[in-house]
């Protein structure tokens, strides 16, 4: 698979995206969720974007992949916590700047409108890039994600929760807790009955591991968390998109409740509400081949 992969810096933060072309078909920004690189994106999905004349664009999020990493050590706990008293919290971003790092890549490859498509915490980025910049927006396409604050925990599982928090504290963890690791986040939020813990998995997950090199600093994902928990309640933005929007829930999602999706069903004006049965948070193939069809006219209809 042809790619061109490069940096865009703004006021000292560079972004790292990968860019599928080709030049003349028709851009859509993908926007990933907490703690993912533009390598986690599924290759079922990039190649169903090519193979109908689209040009994936993906990248790395702020403090996370290649892309710049900050400084702060927070605690998920304390975060939490000032979350629930209504405490003011220190972040060292947001996910206003986040959308911005979204636009100044479209800016960098001098694309003026393009579809969006963002999953997760990437949903909650995009919502805000739909809303305060709708005349860079073709479609809008929401997949497990939430408009109500605090995101990624907004009736999350016990399991869920007790990961993301394991995850928060995680500091240089061997290759092989890596993997451990992977492999028991994947089957809490993955399609049920899945065995992950093969050669190729982990293959994989060490591969991706290893792309981010000497920037394994253990708080990235921290940061992003707390960044949602610190972020404004995003409805009455949610309320401005005027992008034809597809809205794709999992029934099983145990991160983010599917009643969320049937909330911004409710507040997009121009929404279509897709509930797949037997999706949960991530986007695996036999998933994909369920809305992919309806994705795809999604796109054709507003390109």
């Amino acid at each position: 698979m042809k790619f061109h992969e490069g940096f865009v810096e703004k006021n000292g933060v560079k972004i790292a995206y990968r860019d599928y072309g080709p030049e003349e078909a028709e851009p859509i920004l993908l926007v990933h969720g907490l703690g993912a690189q533009l390598v986690h994106w599924p290759p079922h999905l990039i190649d169903l974007l090519i193979e109908n004349n689209y040009r994936p664009i993906t990248f790395d999020n702020r403090d996370a992949g290649l892309s710049s990493r900050f400084f702060n050590k927070p605690s998920f706990i304390l975060g939490y916590l000032r979350y629930f008293l209504r405490l003011p919290m220190k972040t060292e971003y947001s996910l206003d700047d986040m959308a911005q790092d979204g636009i100044n890549i479209l800016n960098e490859l001098n694309i003026n409108k393009a579809h969006i498509l963002g999953t997760s915490m990437g949903g909650m980025i995009s919502q805000i890039i739909c809303s305060i910049f709708p005349n860079r927006v073709k479609s809008f396409t929401l997949i497990a994600s939430t408009a109500s604050v605090p995101g990624p925990l907004n009736g999350a599982s016990k399991e869920v929760r007790e990961i993301m928090l394991e995850r928060s504290k995680s500091e240089n963890p061997t290759i092989d807790e890596v993997c451990e690791r992977e492999i028991k986040w994947v089957s809490a939020i993955g399609m049920k009955g899945r065995e992950l813990d093969t050669p190729e998995f982990r293959e994989e997950t060490i591969a991706n591991y290893n792309r981010i090199k000497n920037r394994r600093d253990g708080f990235g994902y921290a940061r992003q968390l707390i960044t949602i928990l610190a972020s404004k309640n995003r409805i009455k933005r949610v309320k401005l998109i005027k992008a034809p929007t597809l809205i794709i829930h999992g029934q099983e999602d145990p991160v983010i409740n599917v009643k969320n999706s049937h909330k911004m069903h409710q507040l997009i004006p121009k929404s279509e509400l897709v509930i797949i049965p037997n999706m949960r948070h991530l986007i695996e193939e036999e998933i994909l081949d369920q809305f992919k069809d309806k994705l795809v006219s999604h796109l054709a209809s507003n390109s």
